[in-house]
């Protein structure tokens, strides 16, 4: 019992760090190609079409690759980038790329939800652009920002543990290789009931982190 606790705790740790880094990043990633995606649109503050378009297709195309495929395409680059295929920090790489384009599309819908009265009204008492973006858009979109990152961060603890199956540690490590690969059913039971545990603390989280942040 000892020993699958600390099994166990490792694994949390190493989950923990995975997801924490990769949507870390992609929350510093996400938003900026959210912002630019939004404004770049034709009669945006930004109005750059062709480089919307550029954008928006290899934020399509990124979203359109399974994960599992993903990593495994990613395996030079991961090489090349952190020095090494697996454990935690060479699925921080493909987490990262997964999630900063998932995000970016959560949070480019909640940056057009914004009402565009209050972006003509700031036009017209003269704001720059980037004071309308800082003061205006990000602030007014910021309950579904907060949501969509929320969902993000659920959504890389499910990769973790598949990137986990295939030698990246974490919880989804210990379930394939203790759990499954050794028909103990105990530790697969253990592992599904803390990422349950884990998943459900960090939705009400956000949701009650939304709500506290939701002015409209």
């Amino acid at each position: 019992m000892s020993l699958l606790l600390d099994r166990l705790w490792q694994g949390l740790i190493d989950t923990g760090l995975m997801v924490g880094v990769s949507s870390l990043l992609a929350l510093i990633l996400g938003i900026p190609l959210a912002v630019v995606l939004v404004t770049s649109e034709r009669g945006g503050l930004f109005e750059a079409p062709a480089l919307n378009r550029l954008l928006g297709g290899l934020v399509n195309l990124f979203r359109s690759v399974p994960f599992l495929i993903l990593m495994v395409a990613l395996i030079p680059f991961t090489r090349l980038l952190v020095g090494t295929t697996y454990g935690v920090w060479a699925a921080v790489v493909p987490l990262t790329i997964a999630a900063t384009p998932f995000f970016a599309r959560i949070a480019e819908v909640s940056l057009r939800e914004v009402d565009h009265g209050l972006i003509e009204a700031a036009q017209a008492m003269g704001c720059r652009r980037w004071h309308i973006i800082w003061h205006v858009l990000l602030p007014e979109a910021l309950p579904g920002l907060i949501g969509g990152f929320t969902i993000t961060v659920v959504t890389l603890i499910n990769s973790s543990a598949m990137a986990g199956a295939i030698g990246a540690g974490g919880l989804g490590d210990l379930a394939y290789r203790y759990g499954y690969q050794r028909f103990d059913t105990q530790v697969m039971v253990t592992v599904i009931i803390v990422l349950i545990v884990l998943v459900t603390l960090i939705q009400l989280s956000g949701d009650r982190l939304a709500r506290y942040f939701n002015r409209r």
